[in-house]
């Protein structure tokens, strides 16, 4: 009977307040959703929906279902608050500019 490899990859996850990055050990062939279920990351922050969150692999979108291989970072996205692009459209519809510290500058008048 053959040995299967075994290897570690990283499970990170971040909130404004928390970051966490755990180490799994894991087998040849193991998928992203497989590491995600073993590193605990669900218990810990129940808000993750792998149905809703992105997940990726050094910053690149990846599938659940896709295979890792050792020493990869699986990633779980939180979604976006609001657009950037929104943002800033909506700001220059009301006329305001920003300045460097990005908060909003009255006009005098």
């Amino acid at each position: 009977m053959e040995k299967s490899e075994h290897f570690q990859v990283e499970v990170a996850y971040a909130r404004p307040d928390v970051q966490v990055v755990l180490p799994v050990e894991v087998e040849e062939g193991t998928t992203l959703r497989q590491a995600i279920e073993r590193s605990g990351v669900l218990n810990r922050f129940p808000e993750i929906d792998l149905t809703v969150n992105k997940v990726g692999v050094f910053g690149r979108l990846a599938k659940l279902e896709e295979p890792l291989r050792a020493r990869d970072r699986v990633e779980i996205y939180r979604p976006l608050i609001a657009d950037p692009k929104e943002v800033r459209k909506q700001r220059a519809a009301e006329g305001k500019r920003m300045k460097k510290g990005g908060g909003d500058v009255e006009e005098a008048g």
